[in-house]
């Protein structure tokens, strides 16, 4: 144990072991199922406004809320399935995020006829490749890039919402789709080349 706690890390997986487990696991590893794209898009849009510990303490429980976040079961939701996610606390009971996620299913399975795949209409921005940057502290990590800036334009024209540019490069970094590990970081070379 003292050995993973001597890896060097991104300074903000260090306050409790859900942020070093998501960090060292999921973090910037690129991304390429629908699924787990759309689960990430909406848990980075409940975040809005919050902490990302705390939308990881509810994980689980947005995966049961919202159907193992099966696109084609929230599209079909109705007013009573809002009204029952509005008292459920194992999520984020805020009525805009809740429409906000049934809208996004019904979008999000619009988009995926289009392009064949959200995958390819996602990983279109940065030509299919991750972009690895080479940040030297949490500082030099941006809010927003001309990337997020397109990815959320074209969200919003699809008809997403919770999809503001800051939102959009948060998903980014999460799904992989840049490597925002600072270069101390173990991971920042892990995710570069991940093993086979």
């Amino acid at each position: 144990m003292s050995e993973i706690l001597a890896l060097n890390r991104c300074t903000w997986a260090l306050p409790s072991q859900q942020y070093l487990d998501y960090h060292d696991r999921e973090w910037g590893v690129p991304v390429h199922d629908d699924r787990h794209l759309f689960e990430m898009l909406i848990l980075e849009g409940a975040q809005a406004g919050l902490s990302w510990s705390l939308i990881l303490k509810k994980r689980a429980g947005y995966r049961q809320a919202f159907d193992g976040f099966d696109a084609q079961k929230i599209a079909l939701y109705d007013d009573r399935k809002v009204q029952e996610l509005l008292v459920n606390p194992e999520i984020v009971r805020n009525r805009l995020k809740v429409q906000a996620a049934i809208q996004n299913a019904r979008a999000f399975l619009v988009l995926q006829s289009h392009y064949g795949s959200f995958d390819a209409f996602l990983w279109q921005f940065v030509d299919g490749q991750p972009r690895q940057n080479a940040r030297q502290t949490l500082q030099d990590i941006p809010a927003r890039t001309e990337e997020s800036d397109a990815i959320s334009k074209e969200l919003k024209r699809h008809g997403f919402t919770f999809v503001g540019t800051t939102i959009c490069y948060a998903f980014m970094q999460a799904v992989g789709m840049v490597n925002d590990h600072i270069v101390e970081c173990f991971r920042w070379q892990e995710v570069q080349h991940p093993a086979r």
